[in-house]
């Protein structure tokens, strides 16, 4: 396969890679400040726009569910960008009332498309809507918190500190849930959600490569769940997991060195 950003290779290093949620489109986003959009035809994968987010170097990018906008958040900003594709506007959101925080940086959108939640300092999440861009709620959880997904439902959150993985409902003032002390992993930094069916598989990769799979049912009904499979046999740590829509293959990915991607 030709390489699918081939008609703009970018000047640094790539921080996102996602697909289209519906139509047959690939993003990039990175340090050199930029968003590309290409149209993947296997042929020729031509370029259809790129955007240039000044002194903005990029630390994610993500569509909305419904493929509408863009996302984007800075290695060192307190603000991020929207980038509307149907106006083909970038608007700057400088400060979300209520959240103070000196980076925003990670984040995730819920599977439904209603919720994005940013991931603060200090053990705190801030639920946001998706429409307005403004503050829902605001949770906290014990210690650091490295890694959060949505359920599949976009009911709850799952995050991880070192305290180990907890599970809470997002309505305001929601407590925890269900907190899975023995799921503690050294600086396990995300998370992989799909739902097959009636089970949910959940993936906590570590800084020490190791990624173990649960069934959330398990897990909200045992008090020590155990792992039903246990991936030990990568060498580099683990900083992206993701499941193929059929949940038979899982991606293991590092960007702590070139071509470090296994499929299992």
């Amino acid at each position: 396969c030709l390489p699918a950003n081939q008609e703009r290779f970018a000047d640094g290093r790539l921080a996102t890679v996602q697909f289209h949620p519906s139509a047959q489109v690939v993003m990039t986003a990175g340090h050199d400040r930029s968003v590309s959009l290409f149209q993947v035809d296997g042929i020729r994968n031509p370029r259809i726009q790129s955007i240039y987010l000044e002194s903005f170097p990029i630390y994610k990018a993500c569509f909305s569910v419904d493929g509408e906008q863009v996302i984007a958040t800075g290695t060192h900003h307190k603000m991020f960008f929207v980038y509307d594709m149907m106006s083909g506007s970038i608007i700057p959101i400088q400060r979300v009332r209520g959240v103070e925080e000196r980076f925003l940086r990670s984040f995730e959108v819920s599977p439904d498309g209603s919720f994005m939640l940013l991931t603060g300092t200090s053990g705190y999440l801030h639920l946001l809507s998706m429409k307005t861009k403004e503050l829902i709620s605001t949770m906290k959880v014990n210690g650091r918190c490295t890694a959060c997904a949505f359920t599949p439902d976009s009911s709850k959150v799952y995050s991880y500190s070192s305290n180990g993985l907890s599970l809470r409902g997002i309505k305001k003032k929601s407590k925890s849930l269900k907190i899975f002390q023995n799921l503690l992993i050294p600086s396990s930094r995300c998370f992989g959600f799909i739902q097959c069916k009636r089970w949910a598989y959940q993936g906590s990769p570590s800084a020490s490569g190791v990624v173990n799979l649960y069934t959330t049912d398990v897990c909200l009904k045992e008090k020590n769940p155990k792992p039903v499979k246990a991936i030990m046999n990568l060498v580099t740590s683990a900083t992206c997991v993701t499941f193929n829509p059929t949940t038979e293959i899982l991606a293991v990915a590092s960007r702590e060195t070139d071509e470090a991607v296994k499929l299992v």
